[in-house]
């Protein structure tokens, strides 16, 4: 079983379902992942329906260790993206085989 998920993949899934040619199929995924991001970047919620919510999140300054040298380092703030599925989505990842 494969581990990674990758563009390319998704590319040919495109390719193949929806018949329109690769480089179509690439400038559609570009597309898409360049509307998520342009909407995170002005810190606003991007809401996919049936599938999650991606937004923004600050973290603040705070001490953390390495934990093979046990030095401790400040870990500035800063921005992180955080996704948060839909109620369908993990409907759909936990139905058990019946």
């Amino acid at each position: 079983m494969r581990d990674n998920l990758t563009k390319k993949d998704i590319i040919n899934s495109i390719y193949m379902q929806l018949g329109f040619s690769k480089k179509i199929s690439e400038s559609i995924l570009e597309d898409f992942i360049d509307i998520i991001i342009s909407g995170i970047s002005k810190s606003e919620k991007v809401k996919i329906s049936n599938f999650g919510t991606f937004f923004l999140k600050r973290k603040n300054k705070r001490l953390g260790r390495n934990p093979k040298t046990k030095e401790s380092k400040v870990i500035s703030e800063r921005n992180v993206i955080t996704f948060k599925p839909s109620k369908e989505l993990k409907n759909y990842i936990n139905i058990k085989d019946e």
